[in-house]
């Protein structure tokens, strides 16, 4: 009896000591045997995967610990987030290619210049970007990178061994870690022992703005075209040196689904600049290995009825326009730890596993297939130099009065590896070149689309968003190519006035200009009506809205209020003019009542529950960085308690439910009455014109 007790203890001790081993072949039960030298993620971060959501910054050391570790494995960073975290790429393959990871770029980047026609389609290992949970509330994604990473650092397994001589992987763990992270801080704090299924808990519903956007509220996965963060910055300088054969883009979505893979449905993988090889060949190609990973663990999953790829700046889709292969998955979300569905419960560790199988499916995948891979990469960069579909050779573009416009234009257009020319006072862009499709969506306005109902975005003429005029070409003249922005604006140094100094609004800086000197207290009037007047730089014409220092009516000497404005140009690189007479050649003299002093904003906005994040993220994100002008965010829960007279301007977004009660609207058309100002944007204009 004793002895049977005994043994029972000791089974009993090894079933709890094990739970740990039990977690991990939840995940990796065929992936084995693994280096024992090299730590699993459960190892590292003492828990197992799936039992609480993982910080960036233990991913990331995470993977410096794998990278010290182990000859496959290197790290890179290819920048920081607004709130300065580490954005990285683990990159994985076999020893001999990591020594030789240069020579190997090179071969690879081959097939991407249309000046050579190599084909050795089967020598050339196929480079994999994995990227994860660029909306940070789907956050099952970078927990299956820890697992991935794993794998492949640690595994001694013959498949794996396979991949990584026929492969270069790069994992992006987390594309939004910022987002990630607000996220994880909620869902962690929330988590109750024993877990709170119940979809009502705390837990499951996040406060605004939530976890799916970045610092300023964007969604990234709209941001691969504008490259507006340095998340995307720093990920197109990356992709653009590596231009990867295949890249994932993985999601989460309700409660209730199932998983979703491509092919999307057919009407909305239809793009009329992509080569139907991409959307028919090459996902029809890939869709057996996720639908045989996924069945041989008895998971659920859809295709073909959901989801479109028509808009160039997903994940899924900018790559595509790279001669990649970029694939979607959706992950029905348990958003948080365990949730209630109408099939029973669904577990984090569920979502994660789902999420990993695709991981390794779709290197399995693109190991076997590199062959088909490389030569549609190759035929989709020569046939964007071949003959035009029309008679436009070229799209020309430029703003004779913004140069700063024309500079970040141009910026962005490079960024994107776009051939740019200059010819004569304009610049000029050839649709015969590497990145012809790239060129088709930022310049054509396309409309012939075989379904009305979309996705998401579906009018993203690029040019039309900088407001650049531009127009088609049927003859060009390329001598004179662009590599860079450095001397596309050359202001005339200002010199000292004892009178006035006039800036014209035209500047895409203006604003920020304007700001800076009104900061430092310099008194200012806007012009309401033109006005032509000499100047140190010659007679010049001075538009509705130009920008008047009077150097006499300041409280400081001429020499402090010379120093402001020279910093004003040095730093936002500004057309900034001193004027010795208030005389004018034409129009009205400067000391005319059409000139008016403008007072410097102090500026607020509604913010929190019931308000869209997205607009209000855009005008914070346009105050900070644009203009580098503060505005005070008001939650609206606390907007009864706040005095509305410390401020002369509030911004209102779109809003839902009841967020302004009668008792604010009655308190905002006060304020109004007094001689405030009240921009509303969106469906806040509604709501303003039906109050």
């Amino acid at each position: 009896m004793r002895n049977l007790y005994f043994r029972t203890l000791l089974v009993l001790c090894l079933s709890l000591g094990s739970g740990s081993l039990i977690a991990q072949d939840y995940f990796l039960n065929d992936k084995g045997p693994f280096d024992p030298s090299i730590p699993s993620p459960e190892e590292f971060l003492g828990y197992p995967i799936g039992e609480q959501h993982t910080r960036h910054d233990q991913i990331v050391a995470y993977f410096d610990r794998l990278a010290e570790l182990s000859d496959r494995a290197s790290i890179t960073s290819y920048g920081k987030t607004h709130e300065h975290r580490k954005l990285v790429m683990l990159t994985v393959t076999s020893p001999n290619h990591l020594a030789n990871l240069s020579a190997l770029q090179q071969e690879h980047l081959k097939f991407v210049d249309t000046k050579q026609t190599v084909t050795n389609y089967n020598e050339v290992p196929v480079f994999i970007q994995l990227g994860y949970n660029v909306h940070g509330n789907e956050p099952s994604s970078s927990e299956a990178a820890l697992l991935t990473a794993y794998t492949l650092v640690a595994s001694q397994n013959t498949e794996v061994l396979n991949y990584l001589n026929n492969s270069v992987i790069f994992i992006d763990p987390t594309i939004n870690p910022d987002g990630r992270d607000r996220h994880t801080q909620w869902v962690n704090q929330f988590q109750g022992s024993p877990l709170v299924s119940d979809g009502n808990d705390a837990e499951h519903n996040e406060a605004w703005p939530r976890g799916r956007t970045n610092h300023y509220w964007f969604d990234l996965n709209r941001d691969w075209l504008l490259a507006v963060h340095p998340e995307s910055q720093g990920k197109l300088k990356w992709y653009h040196q590596w231009y990867p054969n295949v890249v994932t883009d993985f999601h989460e979505m309700g409660t209730n689904s199932t998983y979703f893979f491509e092919p999307m449905k057919p009407i909305g993988s239809f793009d009329p600049i992509m080569p139907k090889e991409n959307y028919e060949d090459l996902n029809d190609t890939f869709a057996p290995y996720f639908s045989g990973a996924l069945d041989e663990i008895g998971s659920f999953y859809f295709t073909k009825e959901a989801f479109d790829g028509t808009y160039p700046g997903y994940g899924s889709s900018y790559p595509d326009l790279q001669g990649g292969l970029a694939l979607l998955f959706e992950q029905a979300s348990s958003r948080g730890h365990l949730q209630d569905t109408e099939y029973g419960t669904i577990s984090f560790p569920f979502t994660i596993r789902n999420q990993y199988v695709s991981s390794m499916a779709t290197i399995k995948a693109a190991v076997e297939n590199k062959a088909m891979l490389r030569e549609y990469q190759q035929e989709f960069f020569q046939s964007a130099i071949k003959s035009n579909a029309n008679d436009v050779v070229a799209y020309e573009f430029g703003d004779d009065y913004d140069m700063n416009r024309n500079k970040a234009f141009v910026d962005y257009l490079l960024a994107h590896q776009i051939d740019v020319y200059k010819d004569g006072g304009k610049y000029v862009v050839p649709t015969k070149q590497p990145q012809q499709r790239m060129v088709q969506t930022m310049f054509e306005t396309y409309s012939k689309y075989r379904d009305s109902v979309f996705y998401d975005a579906s009018a993203w003429s690029v040019a039309n968003f900088y407001n650049m005029k531009s127009s088609p070409r049927k003859n060009v003249n390329l001598t004179n190519k662009v590599t860079n922005t450095e001397n596309i604006v050359n202001v005339v140094p200002v010199v000292k006035s004892n009178y006035a100094y006039i800036m014209d609004w035209d500047d895409y800086y203006a604003p920020a200009a304007l700001h800076h000197m009104q900061s430092k207290g310099l008194k200012v009037a806007a012009a309401f009506k033109p006005f032509s007047v000499g100047t140190n730089a010659g007679a010049k014409d001075f538009h509705y809205g130009s920008i008047m220092v009077p150097v006499s009516k300041q409280e400081k000497t001429s020499a402090e209020v010379f120093e402001i404005v020279q910093e004003a140009q040095t730093k936002f690189n500004v057309p900034l003019y001193a004027a010795n007479t208030g005389f004018s050649l034409s129009g009205v003299d400067l000391g005319s009542r059409n000139l008016q002093y403008i007072e410097a904003p102090k500026a607020a906005m509604i913010i929190g529950e019931g308000v869209n994040s997205y607009e209000a993220g855009e005008v914070w994100h346009l105050l900070d960085t644009r203009v580098e002008m503060p505005i005070t965010k008001i939650r609206s829960e606390m907007f009864d308690r706040v005095s509305l007279s410390d401020y002369n301007t509030l911004v209102m977004v779109s809003t839902w439910g009841s967020t302004i009660d009668s008792i604010q609207q009655k308190k905002i058309k006060d304020w109004v009455a007094q001689g405030n100002t009240l921009i509303t944007i969106a469906g806040a204009s509604k709501w303003a014109v039906e109050s």
